[in-house]
């Protein structure tokens, strides 16, 4: 077993050839870790020691460090990972440092020093390396898209936007890692509108020439008439030289665009002049003699001169490269290829800049664009929604609700985009020279895989991060046999990510709810049946499957799912703030606003594991998303107004708003949240039956009181088939109180008992038709047969598990071959509900229960 005097910490990936910046999370158990006690980052087995900085990001109640943040370099000499010991660390060669005046405020990595506006347009002010200037200017801008029609003639106006910034604070100065964070609204050229916030993100490391971006941009706009054309950053890169010493580079699928706005081809560029050529095209500088070359330099001369350059990236399968001689002339197509690397670059003599998009090609239409390069000053602009595609279309696909033909959650009509985000990351290097294709190849494996270090799942598993969960094991033939079937599960779902294409800047990260056979597609114009936002919990699925696991691709399919769900479901402002839209066709497009979408408890893991600001934010955004249901009451179809001010259930609402609570209390030790949650326990624990009771009450978000409504006035299994186990077996560890732990194991014991049984308990107050869909309720059933040593609930769970598809299917194996518009493989029962609850529900019993697995899965099965 790990000593927590010593964390051992592995690469989640290769650690990876260029140099990076990195932040990690760490667990502790409660008491393990001091506050005031000092942390080392070593190479394992006690070596070197490496500069680190730590902050704690999380408390256990009796005040010691529950998780723990650091920010560390790699410089790829640790192949076999690191460990973090208490004591003094190791002082970076080379510290960053922060310095702020009126008008800016200036980071310096002892590489490159980035001088940041307070105020404007122009948020880079300028980036220095070595004293030589590498950026003179970096901003924020958008194209929005309006659309009128005059006797049945369409016209198009297009207006531009340049975000201007309103607010930067300094989140960390050092001495390894600064983040400053810069807020803003895009204001239109004439002066007369502003919108479209955002939030921005840049950090630094020390002793690296890099800097990481993470832009989150919020749509504050009416679908109907404010259509974005195109969003986007650009940089301005100064240029030296002549023109045949200056570089453009974009990744394609395995290689590189790599010209020059004057190349060296020409129809008698033979002899030496071919190997010049050849020397250009690697990103050397040549150099010609005046009286030796004047020939060829007349023919350079009399070449085109290609000022501008962009690769656009219109959908999952295809991108082009263009390029063209000046504005008034057309663009030529000088490539073309399927999914392309989401790096450019532009420099000259004495360096440049190169920008690398996350997710390029899987967030299509993006681009990248590099123009002015024959001028004193090159533009590179990264374009987050490319200007080449459609314009955003953000409407509804209906102008009525399908309440009974599609499982549309709501009559009102409230499918609205206004509060909703989107985050992109992005990565600069500024460079001294024009990088060759090696260093190219680098830098595109770094943005499509970033350095990061993990515990092992071992350690994991024995400090309980995140509650409850268990480790692989294959110690028997059944349990080898529900291990290999956790792992179909994940494999069938990785595979339709990318056979369904299940890409784009608004639906990338999400998977869909539930499959149509018969048209061999999932159901993607079916209202509540499309995409799955975060129904039944499947962030939690994938972040257990990878804490239990250490997989990359794995942690990748959840980071993907925590991006898109944290910002595209959830509402950031507005009427809604605070909630998140229920399944639809549209992911803003269901009537139902529920808290449980946009619950803390679904984004804590990556939070933790990777210390990210803006997943923080998000997090301390729904704090009090219970005052929403004022506005908004959630049981408003089965409860009229009365003496309440809202009514809530205590799942999937109120479970809700106690994994917000509780990690507003571990991450800032607000007591005022910690007792909001113990005034509902006690209001449960007075309540008729306690947990049994319910589930919706009368509800006051002023006091956190529930008041009671009856003990039988809605179906149980939304109360815990929306993460709520989770949730509370973790925040059991926090609140210490028997009771609590009791009335959820006898809520686990009761939901599966017969109506005889349950009638001996309530005296008959409580029907059994409000016990649906057993297999959803393992969770909290297999912790009832846990807490109460209780081996007729353990063998029943089993049962129940053992006799679902998911564990009677050989996924891989018995998919069907069928051709929709292409050929391609189903599963026709396929439901995205019950792949991520009984994967859930089967790790946590095989950690709970598994004294009551038979050990032959033929015994098991029976």
């Amino acid at each position: 077993m790990l000593s927590p005097k010593s964390v051992k910490l592995r690469w989640l990936n290769n650690s990876g050839k260029e140099p990076a910046g990195l932040t990690f999370g760490i667990p502790w158990k409660e008491g393990d870790l001091r506050r005031e006690e000092s942390l080392a980052l070593q190479q394992k087995g006690g070596g070197q020691k490496v500069a680190m900085q730590s902050w704690p990001t999380a408390y256990w109640p009796d005040g010691s460090v529950k998780w723990s943040a650091h920010a560390a370099v790699s410089k790829a000499s640790a192949p076999d990972g690191y460990e973090v010991v208490k004591g003094n660390g190791a002082e970076p060669a080379h510290s960053v440092t922060v310095k702020e005046t009126d008008e800016s405020i200036v980071l310096n990595t002892g590489v490159i020093t980035l001088a940041v506006r307070k105020q404007g347009e122009k948020f880079i002010d300028r980036i220095l390396r070595n004293g030589v200037l590498m950026c003179s200017g970096g901003k924020l801008v958008a194209v929005k898209e309006g659309r009128s029609s005059v006797s049945g003639v369409k016209t198009i106006r297009e207006e531009s936007f340049a975000c201007r910034v309103h607010k930067v604070t300094v989140e960390q100065s050092g001495p390894v890692r600064a983040v400053v964070k810069l807020e803003g609204k895009h204001r239109s050229d004439s002066g007369t509108r502003e919108w479209l916030p955002i939030t921005l993100r840049l950090y630094v490391y020390a002793g690296l020439e890099t800097i990481r971006i993470v832009h989150s941009f919020h749509y504050d706009g009416n679908p109907h008439s404010d259509f974005i054309k195109a969003l986007g950053i650009t940089f301005t890169v100064p240029m030296r030289g002549p023109l045949y010493n200056r570089h453009v580079r974009f990744a394609g699928d395995s290689g590189f665009f790599s010209e020059s706005p004057k190349t060296l081809h020409t129809r008698r560029t033979k002899g030496k002049y071919r190997e010049l050529f050849e020397q250009q095209t690697k990103g050397d500088s040549v150099v010609f003699d005046a009286e030796e070359d004047r020939y060829f330099l007349g023919l350079l001369d009399d070449s085109a001169v290609w000022d501008d350059f962009k690769l656009v990236q219109r959908s999952a399968d295809h991108y082009g490269v263009w390029k063209r001689t000046k504005e008034e002339c057309c663009w030529i197509k000088a490539a073309e290829g399927r999914r392309a690397g989401g790096l450019g670059y532009v420099g000259s003599e004495g360096g440049g800049l190169a920008a690398g998009l996350r997710s390029f090609w899987e967030k299509h239409p993006s681009s990248l664009e590099i123009g002015g390069t024959a001028a004193q000053e090159a533009k590179l602009t990264v374009w987050f929604w490319s200007p080449d595609g459609d314009a955003m279309d953000l409407r509804h696909y209906d102008t009525k609700t399908h309440v009974e033909s599609s499982y549309e959650g709501a009559e009102e009509l409230r499918a609205t985009p206004y509060g909703i985000a989107n985050t992109s990351e992005l990565t600069l290097w500024c460079t001294q020279e024009t990088p060759g294709p090696q260093r190219l190849q680098a830098m595109r494996e770094q943005i499509g895989s970033p350095p990061m270090l993990v515990c092992e799942p071992d350690y994991l598993h024995e400090t309980r991060a995140f509650g409850l969960w268990g480790l692989p094991d294959r110690s028997t033939p059944a349990k080898s046999y529900l291990e290999d079937k956790l792992e179909g599960i994940v494999a069938f779902y990785q595979s339709e990510v990318e056979q369904r294409r299940w890409y784009g800047f608004w639906d990338y990260g999400d998977f869909m709810h539930s499959y149509d056979p018969v048209r061999h597609v999932w159901n993607y114009d079916l209202g509540g049946c499309a995409w799955q936002n975060t129904e039944l919990a499947p962030n939690m699925w994938l972040w257990v499957m990878f804490l239990r696991s250490g997989r990359e691709d794995v942690f990748r399919l959840a980071e993907a799912m925590t991006r898109h769900t944290s910002e595209v479901d959830v509402y950031h402002f507005g009427e809604y703030a605070g909630l998140g839209s229920r399944h639809n066709v549209v992911h803003w497009g269901c009537g139902c606003k529920e808290a449980r979408i946009a619950m803390a408890g679904l984004h804590r893991y990556y939070y933790y594991l990777t210390a990210d600001e803006r997943i923080g934010d998000l997090m301390d955004e729904v704090k009090d998303a219970d005052f929403s249901t004022v506005n908004l009451d959630p049981m408003r179809a089965y409860f009229p107004k009365d003496e309440h001010k809202t009514h809530i259930r205590i799942g999937p609402d109120w479970a809700a708003f106690s994994s917000n609570w509780m990690t507003r209390w571990e991450r800032f030790e607000d007591q005022s949240y910690r007792d909001k949650i113990v005034v509902g326990i006690d209001c449960v624990k007075q309540a008729k039956f306690g947990l049994i009771s319910g589930p919706t009450y009368g509800y006051d978000p002023e006091t956190g009181i529930l008041a009671p409504l009856g003990d039988d006035n809605w179906g149980r299994h939304l109360a815990i088939s929306m993460g709520a186990p989770q949730v509370w077996f973790e925040l059991a560890a926090m609140l210490k109180d028997p009771e609590w732990e009791a009335m959820m194991a006898e809520f686990g014991v009761f939901y599966n008992r017969s109506q005889e049984e349950k009638d001996l308990i309530t005296g008959g107050e409580i029907k059994d038709s409000n016990f649906a869909h057993p297999v959803l309720s393992m969770a909290i059933a297999a912790f009832g047969a846990y807490f109460k040593q209780d081996a007729f609930t353990a063998k029943h769970a089993w049962r129940v598990l053992l006799q679902n598809p998911f564990a009677q299917t050989e996924l891989r194996e018995e998919a069907a071959t069928v051709t929709y518009v292409g050929e391609l493989k189903e599963i026709d029962w396929m439901n995205t509900n019950e792949a991520a609850q009984w994967s859930l529900n089967t790790i946590i019993s095989l950690e709970l229960i598994a004294d009551w697995l038979p050990e032959s899965i033929t015994e098991a099965m029976r």
